[in-house]
């Protein structure tokens, strides 16, 4: 049975929680293999909104095995504040499997990113502020916290110390604030061992087993396509690798358990933070898209800069994941436009980009290239078929699909996890 990987392919808050839940009766597990508590899901079921951040969209499957894999970073004491709102809305959390390597963020972490953005000043990246790029800076440099470090209290008063030798002096001495107790932040994790005992697991040995047993795998990314450090819109990204192939490093899975990738691509584009973004709207435009669509950020409340859907972005996408289906999400938004813009290419200085550019100066100064597509006035959210979308909705798809080189299988049209039209099996065509 598949492997399948979920991400984003634009700047992030595409909608990739309501795809999983989508797939979330036919799946056996779900693994979040990037990331923290710096981006967020929502989800809708029955109409009951479930804002989720550090845990994987299959929680709220009862028949699911969510897995935070060893390519996150966990904030326990945010892990164990939304496992307990999950509990009192009677969603059984018991299910949950954290790998043993996953490493931890710490407060330190949270407070050196908050200081250090704040230093940055106009050259802020725009992080969430929740410490997600100190801990993976951790992580690289050898002096991370992981998961099971919680339970040797020698191994993790060394590593604590190392990691506040330098980091004290940083505090000190560059951001004028007081030193960190090497007591306090040691007292503070191991605190949490106890608890989180239960959830400890070898998961890239058990979710190995699960294929092997004919087991349906879903990999899940945080942020998106625009945002992974390596292929994303640097330095305006988040600190993992949010790209396909980063399920194989996040979970322990090789490439060759992978047979799905399925990418999730909003009907127009939105971004958080700061960073490139062609086709930005900051027009009357872009606030209603703002306002239909509800942008606002999951886990900051931030407003989200809208702009009309990126096919370069789409077909970038496609190439460093390797979709085999997209799902696109909130069509619904763009009804009552007259005229749908859709970018199909850049101008970079005179010079026509069919493709992203190379460099990250000419992306700075990509202007849009737009064709524009009839729009449509039908209220489409009661559609759930192909057939029943007026015939200028369905051109406005097959233009997207053309465009981005790989087929358009689920549309949503509304916010419900069945307000969609399946044009294809995700698990099976």
């Amino acid at each position: 049975m598949p492997g399948i990987v979920l991400v984003g392919a634009q700047w992030g808050d595409e909608g990739k929680g309501k795809a999983t839940d989508l797939l979330g009766d036919r799946v056996d597990y779900v693994v979040k293999f990037n990331g923290g508590n710096n981006a967020g899901h929502t989800v809708v079921i029955e109409g009951e909104k479930y804002a989720l951040h550090l845990l994987p969209s299959g929680i709220l499957s009862p028949n699911v095995v969510p897995v935070i894999g060893n390519g996150v970073v966990v904030d326990i004491g945010v892990l164990f504040e939304e496992l307990e709102g999950l509990d009192k809305r009677g969603v059984d959390t018991s299910r949950l499997r954290i790998s043993a390597n996953a490493h931890v963020i710490t407060s330190y972490h949270t407070t050196l990113d908050k200081v250090t953005e704040r230093f940055l000043g106009k050259r802020r990246i725009g992080t969430t502020g929740r410490g997600i790029g100190p801990a993976y800076a951790d992580k690289m440099n050898r002096v991370g916290i992981r998961v099971q470090d919680l339970y040797d209290e020698s191994i993790l008063r060394q590593k604590v110390e190392a990691a506040l030798d330098v980091k004290n002096q940083m505090l000190l001495k560059i951001y004028n604030r007081r030193a960190i107790e090497v007591d306090e932040i040691v007292e503070e994790l191991l605190s949490y061992a106890p608890r989180l005992r239960p959830m400890v697991a070898d998961t890239s040995l058990e979710l190995s087993q699960a294929l092997d047993a004919g087991k349906n795998v879903l990999f899940e990314a945080g942020q998106a396509t625009l945002l992974d450090v390596d292929h994303g819109t640097y330095p305006y990204v988040t600190s993992s690798n949010a790209v396909s192939a980063g399920a194989c490093t996040g979970s322990g899975v090789p490439p060759t358990r992978v047979d799905r990738v399925i990418a999730i691509l909003k009907a127009y584009a939105t971004r958080v933070g700061e960073g490139p973004f062609p086709t930005e709207l900051h027009d009357d435009k872009g606030e209603f898209l703002r306002k239909t669509g509800a942008e606002f950020g999951v886990t900051t409340g931030r407003p989200r800069r809208t702009g009309w859907l990126d096919t370069v972005v789409g077909r970038y996408a496609t190439r460093v994941n390797g979709v085999t289906d997209f799902v696109l999400t909130k069509l619904d938004i763009l009804t009552g436009l007259e005229k749908v813009p859709v970018c199909v290419a850049y101008d970079v200085d005179g010079v026509r980009h069919d493709e992203m550019p190379v460099n990250q100066t000419d992306f700075h100064h990509a202007k849009p290239i737009y064709e524009e597509l009839p729009g449509w006035w039908e209220d489409i959210s009661k559609c759930r078929s192909w057939d029943e979308l007026p015939a200028t909705c369905q051109a406005y798809v097959e233009f997207v699909e053309q465009q981005i080189g790989a087929r358009i299988s689920v549309i949503g049209v509304g916010p419900g996890r069945d307000e969609v039209i399946v044009r294809h099996d995700l698990l099976k065509d």
